[in-house]
C-alpha cells in the first residue's frame, strides 16, 4: 500500500511541477510579447523625437532668418552686424545650456551604468573592449 501512495505522491507533485512549468511558459511568453511591445513604442517615440527636433532646427534656422531680416528693416543694420548679434545671442544659450547640462549630469552613478556608458564609448570610437 506504500507503494502504490508513493506512485500517487510522484504522480500528483510531476503534474503540479508540469502546470506550474506551463504556467510560468505563459507568463514568460507574455512577457516577451510586452517587451516586443514596448521596444516598438520606444522606437517610435524615438523616431517622432527626431522628427520634432529636425522640424525644431527647421524652426530656429528660419527665426534666425526672420530677426536678421527685421534687425536690418528696423535698425537699418547690414548683414554683418545682425550675423554678430544673432551669433553672440546663440554662443551665449548654447554657454548657459551647457553649463547647467553639465551640473544635471553630474553625480553618483551605479556601476553598471558606469560599464555601459565606457561599453558604448568604445563601441562609438571603436576601441576594443
Amino acid at each position: 500500500m506504500s507503494d502504490s501512495n508513493n506512485s500517487k505522491g510522484f504522480g500528483a507533485a510531476a503534474r503540479v511541477s508540469a502546470l506550474a512549468g506551463s504556467i510560468m511558459d505563459l507568463h514568460v511568453r507574455i512577457a516577451l510579447k510586452e517587451v516586443s511591445r514596448e521596444r516598438r513604442r520606444l522606437i517610435s517615440g524615438g523616431i517622432f523625437l527626431a522628427i520634432g527636433g529636425i522640424l525644431m532646427l527647421f524652426t530656429l534656422l528660419s527665426f534666425h532668418v526672420i530677426s536678421i531680416i527685421w534687425m536690418q528693416n528696423t535698425f537699418n543694420w547690414n548683414i554683418q552686424s545682425s550675423l554678430i548679434i544673432i551669433s553672440l545671442i546663440d554662443i551665449t544659450l548654447a554657454g548657459i545650456s551647457f553649463r547647467l547640462g553639465g551640473y544635471l549630469t553630474k553625480g553618483p552613478y551605479l556601476p553598471e551604468t558606469l560599464e555601459g556608458l565606457s561599453k558604448s564609448t568604445k563601441a562609438v570610437f571603436g576601441k576594443p573592449q
